[in-house]
């Protein structure tokens, strides 16, 4: 019983495969029989599985494009977007035919003939068009030259250098490649030169702006062989207007806002902590702002990056200049009592100065007067004469040598004074003269950093 259920479904796949073999016949020979008699004579024997001139040398190809528009450039994906209209011509032996005038067919016809296999070179997604049918075109002329065109949109990877973003210039590709034929079966070629790409010259671009264009032939050489490519490169200037309105602008006049505390007074210690921390926040926010559109990659340290960092420094530093005028004013007072006490004390010890010495002469002078008192028979002059060789207790001793720490301390006092008079030369005699002076300077260090800016990303 087993047996004969499955012979019975053996037989029934056979005869469901007899009856599509038949009707997929029957397909091809309706299709052949709508077809006019030129094509029908010109199908007849033809097998699209071999190339032309299969065994007489390579069969060229010439290429040209027509940008229809470029949709997108994304700097984040390192891609644009671009539709494109790709004709190819090339000449088939096999297609030769009698007068004078050429056979557009409909698109659906090409799966009846050999086409090149031509992909796009670092295509991350493209798809042809189809509303309403495929858009393609294929046309025969007399001579067996076929013209085939299609109508791609199609996502390339595109390099990009964004060192000097928002000034930077893109040099973008379009490469076009044969992907199962190498140099010795098909060789591609434009066929008009750098006038075979058509297109750019209206196109309108919402950042930039194409300021050359030019094609090049070349081969790609993989482990496989030699492969034809064709080369249509284009250069896209970004448009800094944009840029100078929505981030340039803001930021140099965060900057100046930033200034304004230097006409403030010192003693308006709100008015100026708050100018200083809003400039630096603001400036903070539109700092992250201007990143969000860009790729997160710490090998590009971008112009733009530059800028709003030399403005946030500017920012910062009259926020740390208050600092230091209000530090200078709080100790200004402290350094004038210092330097006053060190003068009182200097002046103390002159006058003890003074009055020891005066004691010490008065007390010679009285020791002089009680001899001359009590002995005034003998003359001043003989007392003098005789008392320096007698070698009496008389005679006043001579004064004793200072000892050694005396001599340290007083070296130290001597080094201390000179710090201190170091000191007071560093010393901000007047705080205001701080803003005073960041008036000038700030300003006009601005500029100069400025100037440098421009004129390196901009000529360099």
């Amino acid at each position: 019983m087993a047996l004969s259920v499955s012979g019975g479904t053996v037989f029934t796949v056979l005869l469901i495969s007899r009856l599509l073999e038949s009707s997929l016949l029957n397909a091809e020979v309706k299709e052949g029989e709508i077809l006019p008699p030129t094509i029908q004579r010109l199908m007849k024997g033809y097998n699209k599985y071999l190339r032309p001139f299969f065994d007489n040398g390579p069969v060229t190809v010439g290429m040209s494009l027509d940008i229809a528009s470029i949709d997108t450039i994304s700097e984040i994906n390192m891609d644009y977007t671009a539709t494109i209209f790709l004709r190819q011509r090339w000449t088939d032996e096999r297609l030769v035919f009698e007068g004078n005038k050429s056979l557009s067919l409909d698109g659906r016809l090409v799966e009846l003939l050999w086409v090149p296999d031509t992909f796009i070179v670092d295509s991350k997604k493209s798809f042809l068009h189809d509303i309403t049918v495929e858009n393609r075109l294929i046309r025969i002329f007399p001579n067996g030259t076929v013209l085939y065109a299609l109508r791609i949109t199609t996502t390339v990877a595109c390099n990009m250098d964004l060192t000097k973003y928002p000034m930077d210039k893109q040099t973008c590709t379009l490469q076009l490649e044969s992907w199962g034929y190498n140099i010795n079966d098909v060789m591609f070629y434009w066929t008009r030169g750098n006038e075979s790409v058509s297109g750019l010259d209206s196109l309108q671009l919402a950042q930039y702006t194409v300021e050359d264009h030019y094609t090049s032939v070349s081969e790609a050489i993989y482990e496989t062989g030699n492969y034809p490519r064709l080369v249509f490169h284009f250069e896209l200037k970004r448009s800094i207007l944009y840029f100078i309105l929505e981030t340039y602008v803001p930021s140099s006049l965060l900057v100046v806002l930033s200034w304004v505390s230097f006409w403030i007074s010192l003693s308006s210690v709100p008015a100026r902590i708050c100018i200083g921390v809003t400039t630096v926040l603001t400036m903070t926010t539109l700092m992250m702002g201007a990143r969000t559109s860009l790729p997160n990659a710490n090998c590009f340290i971008k112009a733009i990056d530059v800028y709003l960092g030399i403005c946030f420094s500017f920012i910062f530093g009259a926020l740390i200049e208050y600092a230091v005028a209000h530090f200078c004013t709080l100790t200004h007072a402290d350094a004038h009592m210092l330097m006053y006490g060190h003068r009182m004390y200097d002046f103390d010890d002159e006058m003890n100065g003074i009055v020891t010495t005066i004691s010490t002469h008065s007390n010679r002078a009285k020791r002089r007067k009680e001899p001359a008192a009590t002995s005034p028979s003998v003359p001043a002059s003989t007392e003098l004469a005789v008392r320096p060789s007698s070698p009496s207790g008389s005679e006043p001793k001579p004064e004793a040598a200072p000892p050694e720490h005396t001599n340290w301390c007083l070296t130290v006092l001597a080094t201390l004074r000179k710090i201190l008079r170091a000191i007071h030369c560093c010393h901000v005699e007047n705080p205001h003269h701080i803003d005073n002076y960041s008036r000038v300077t700030f300003p006009l260090s601005f500029v100069i950093v400025n100037l440098l800016y421009w004129t390196y990303y901009l000529y360099f």
